[in-house]
């Protein structure tokens, strides 16, 4: 699983979020994505915390909490050395490799080593961002508001979030921003104070058949055996400031760095783990994980599926396309993976129907009290209707809201523009003209017509296979009177007119469609211009639901969790939302079924019992030989180097790079996947499948100087071993 927070997956998620649910529940062992202020309230000595929760994360001092940053891509990454030295996954350091790679030197298949701190490459478009700060604000938000409803509500929380980020905003220091957000439907508030350094360039990356050992087959899968790592580093200006790129930058000198502990782990050992998780939902209502499990779910399966292999025709094309897509690639098919096994995982948890049992708990606590009806009554009812409301076209909907995509197919996007302003009767000036035909060429500026042709087909098959209740009518009139795969030639043929034939080749031919008549429009593009205008017809029928239950939804999901937290007498930690979080847990195997049972360790020996010479599983044979000698510095553990491991610190999409901290709060590992049987995790915490699964900070070290020969790198970190309590000994000091 790539942990990582992505452009592609962030825009999936947005219209899956705003949906779909879990279920609402005490916190169970291990659980939890807790905010730094929360920390010092977990008890965490009595679990085995060997450090102060100020050690952790301290306000007003220095802590562990400012090492670890949150990188523009939506990795989270750490630092591990007073010049700036940065760990982070593989992937995370993916874009940047892809970015400066060309037909002759691939760094992904490579690797990257600077021998010099003059030799280290741009990461172009990285950026990271250190949390100053962050503040529970959720009463001060809330501060007059008692007695208020609706607008007068919005008006108030809204102003009262204003004046408070401008005060906050005029007293923060130089180069900080502060931003407040609110959680859970408005449920908390919380202020971010952070900072940008806009200068990252890549240190070290192994090669692809160490930091993708596995590839698709092993995503998700345990057991793992996989380098995901790269080191980093930040650069500002000479005299400090946080600059663009430039050669005459100096490494970054961090508040914090992290002690690194190769004395190794055992199972049952007490770890932590913080980072940037990227969004959870778990505190909903059941009709959401209905909408989730049987229908969003399995579309953006398909749909992620149809756009990697878009994209691997494309990549067919050039060995230089092949470079330039390979990380949207391997992003879309870690999603597609997500989506897949996640309605798997909530089949398997039975997550409906426990959710419903806990709504008629709570019906029942709300009808026992007459104070509790007058403010919980309408909460499920009115959660129900609207849900009545919204989802009755569900599998339908879930289509046409995605289409036409600007980025997928901005052919079609300008031409569906077109026709729907010459229908509506819009006339541009010559300036409008103008506009518009820069904006046209901005679309078609990167547009692959092999994408577009086939996420036209993909869509229209999924139109083909809606329930006989949901057809879109426009598509069957063009295309029901073919079956099989002669309906699938006439809706190839009918993409290929649009993305590919000649009729929209240049920005120029789209222009002129605004100055046709609707009726010229029609005789030219008969079946084009049906189809649109019915897309554009059904598009605002669905707008206007959407907009209706956006309108609706927050109140609601608002009392309802105040009136679960009321029943079970807790206050939940908040759903995740890219800001810095807090997870505990342990080391832990498990059992993904009957007479199965997983250890949480693996180790160079396996890594090698799964090598077959071909990619995704061709281990180095410099690897090969470092086993064979047992050539393992002092990075070995027995006959072999550990590899991987099994924690139960809660995580998701954003941990990506998190580290996995000891007891001491010396770092031991490097957070890189979930576990396949943990799906389902966005919506619900599953102590008995749930598995964060990390690189072992010994198989990241022994990599770098014993394959990479790359010593150097080591020499400028702080790194301890020994037994823990020698490691208590250096972390006092």
């Amino acid at each position: 699983m790539r942990l990582k927070l992505n452009t592609i997956s962030t825009s999936v998620l947005m219209f899956a979020l705003m949906l779909s649910s879990v279920s609402f529940a005490v916190a169970k062992p291990d659980e939890g994505m807790f905010t730094p202020d929360q920390i010092s309230q977990l008890g965490l000595a009595k679990k085995g915390l060997k450090i102060k929760p100020s050690d952790i994360y301290n306000p007003n001092g220095v802590s562990l909490s400012d090492a670890v940053i949150r990188l523009s891509i939506g990795c989270t990454a750490e630092f591990v050395s007073p010049d700036g030295l940065i760990l982070t996954n593989h992937h995370c350091g993916f874009d940047a490799l892809v970015s400066a790679s060309t037909p002759q030197k691939d760094y992904v298949e490579t690797g990257y080593k600077a021998d010099s701190r003059a030799q280290e490459l741009p990461a172009k478009g990285y950026s990271i961002f250190m949390t100053q700060r962050v503040e529970d604000v959720t009463a001060k938000i809330n501060k007059g508001t008692e007695n208020l409803t609706g607008d007068a509500l919005a008006q108030t929380l809204k102003k009262n979030t204003e004046e408070l980020q401008q005060q906050e905003q005029a007293k923060a220091p130089k180069g900080s921003m502060i931003r407040i957000q609110a959680l859970n439907s408005g449920f908390f508030y919380y202020l971010y104070q952070t900072m940008q350094i806009k200068d990252v360039r890549v240190v070290y990356a192994p090669p692809r058949n160490i930091g993708v050992f596995g590839g698709d087959p092993d995503n998700f899968e345990w057991t793992r055996h996989t380098g995901d790592f790269t080191f980093l580093r930040a650069y500002v200006a000479p005299d400090g400031t946080f600059a663009e790129y430039s050669p005459n930058n100096i490494p970054y000198k961090p508040k914090k760095h992290l002690t690194i502990n190769i004395g190794g782990l055992k199972e049952g050992d007490f770890v932590f783990a913080m980072g940037y998780p990227g969004g959870t939902t778990r505190y909903r209502e059941s009709q959401s994980i209905e909408y989730a499990e049987n229908v969003n779910f399995p579309f953006l399966a398909a749909y992620l599926q149809a756009r990697s292999d878009a994209l691997g025709k494309v990549g067919e094309t050039s060995e230089e396309k092949r470079i330039k897509y390979q990380s949207d690639i391997a992003n879309l098919d870690n999603y597609r993976k997500v989506y897949r096994g996640s309605p798997i995982a909530l089949k398997r948890a039975d997550a409906i129907s426990k959710r419903r049992a806990e709504e008629a708990k709570f019906a029942a606590w709300v009808m026992a009290n007459p104070q509790r009806q007058a403010k919980y009554g309408e909460v499920l009812p009115s959660l129900k209707r609207l849900s009545a409301e919204t989802f009755p076209m569900a599998q339908r909907d879930v289509i046409l809201q995605r289409l036409p995509n600007p980025t997928l197919t901005p052919v079609f996007k300008q031409v569906y523009d077109a026709i729907l302003a010459v229908q509506q009767g819009k006339n541009l000036t010559q300036g409008e003209k103008q506009e518009k035909l820069t904006e046209i060429q901005t679309a078609y500026k990167d547009r692959e017509p092999i994408l577009e042709r086939e996420m036209l087909k993909f869509f229209l098959k999924m139109m083909a296979d809606l329930p006989a209740g949901q057809k879109f009518a426009a598509a069957e009139n063009l295309f029901n009177r073919f079956e099989g795969k002669e309906r699938r030639l006439a809706e190839e043929t009918f993409a290929e007119s649009i993305a590919e034939k000649g009729n929209f080749d240049t920005p120029e031919e789209i222009i002129k469609l605004y100055d046709m008549s609707f009726n010229d429009l029609q005789k030219k593009y008969p079946n084009i211009v049906e189809f649109i205008t019915a897309l554009g017809q059904e598009r605002n029928t669905l707008t206007a639901r959407t907009a209706k239950f956006s309108g609706d939804i927050d109140r609601l999901r608002l009392l309802y969790q105040q009136g679960m937290a009321e029943m079970e007498g807790t206050r939940p930690y908040p759903d995740a939302n890219s800001t810095l979080r807090f997870t505990y847990g342990y080391i832990k195997g498990y059992s993904p079924r009957e007479a199965v049972r997983y250890s949480p360790f693996t180790t160079l020996k396996g890594v090698i019992e799964k090598d077959t010479g071909a990619e995704p599983f061709d281990v180095p044979q410099k690897l090969k030989d470092l086993q064979r000698t047992r050539n393992f510095g002092r990075f070995g553990a027995g006959d072999s180097v550990p590899v991987n491991f099994l924690a139960t610190t809660d995580i998701i999409g954003g941990n990506s790079g998190s580290p996995v901290l000891n007891a001491y709060g010396e770092q031991v590992g490097l957070v890189f996947d979930g576990n396949y049987e943990g799906l389902g995790n966005d919506f619900y915490y599953d102590e008995n499948y749930g598995r964060t699964i990390a690189v072992d900070i010994r198989y990241v070290l022994f990599v770098t100087e014993k394959f990479g020969n790359a010593e150097w790198i080591l020499n400028e970190m702080t790194i301890k071993g020994g037994t823990p309590a020698k490691a208590k000994r250096a972390s006092a000091n």
